[in-house]
């Protein structure tokens, strides 16, 4: 590489006016010797004379000066809009996201507040009838001959009511179930299942059977699980007459 070849291949930079000042300084004194880079630079400034770069001076469109201030200034004040819409529309799923996921807890918080409260009033209505009882009935419940557990019953006079106490059974077998029955004059009258579990008595609060027959007693039967039977047709588990 000659030091002309600089020359040449600098001459766009030189009419563009992109040299730093040294070069261009230095340029412009080689126009003055090299009758071929004089040529030349004049051939592009003719050929690029419709830039705003060019050496000769070309007056810009009438509101190009407005058109490029107002993109320039514009770019970030529409970023600026554009961001605290964005932020917005985040925040704004956050918070119903946020406001679902409150609102379900909520809901499933007043559903197991109703739960509790519901086995809270049956639990005081069942210790009411336990603690006014007039008569106390009690009697051992035998499975296979041998003695499985009892059951009491507390009889309260005033809302004639009984709280029936079921302790020490099992679990029914497969496809059994136990069955609470009131003993009148009558026969014998369907009552309640009996939940059993060995981990913890069954307590059960029952109004008095809707017959004209008066109540003798009770019993607790194991009844097939399909069963439904005005009579009992299982193993008779325990009976008390008064």
């Amino acid at each position: 590489m000659t030091a002309h070849d600089w020359y040449i291949e600098n001459r766009a930079a030189f009419v563009a006016r992109s040299l730093e000042p040294v070069e261009e300084r230095t340029f412009r004194d080689h126009l003055g010797r090299c009758d071929q880079c004089t040529r030349e630079v004049a051939r592009l400034e003719r050929e690029l004379a419709w830039l705003p770069m060019a050496v000769t001076p070309v007056a810009p469109a009438p509101d190009f000066v407005r058109r490029m201030a107002t993109a320039i200034l514009d770019r970030p004040a529409r970023w600026r809009r554009h961001v605290p819409l964005a932020a917005a529309a985040g925040l704004a799923l956050v918070a119903a996201g946020t406001a679902l996921a409150a609102r379900s807890e909520g809901r499933d918080l007043r559903v197991a507040l109703v739960a509790r409260e519901t086995r809270l009033m049956a639990l005081e209505d069942t210790l009411s009838v336990l603690r006014r009882a007039n008569m106390v009935l009690q009697t051992r419940i035998s499975m296979d001959g041998y003695p499985q557990g009892g059951m009491l019953i507390f009889q309260e006079a005033v809302s004639h009511r009984w709280g029936v106490i079921v302790h020490g059974l099992p679990p029914a077998p497969s496809g059994s179930k136990y069955q609470f029955w009131f003993i009148t004059e009558s026969g014998m009258v369907r009552s309640v299942e009996v939940a059993a579990s060995m981990q913890r008595p069954a307590f059960m609060t029952l109004p008095m059977p809707g017959v004209a027959a008066p109540v003798m007693g009770a019993a607790l039967t194991m009844e097939p699980m399909v069963d439904g039977s005005s009579e009992p047709q299982g193993v008779t588990l325990a009976h008390v007459v008064f």
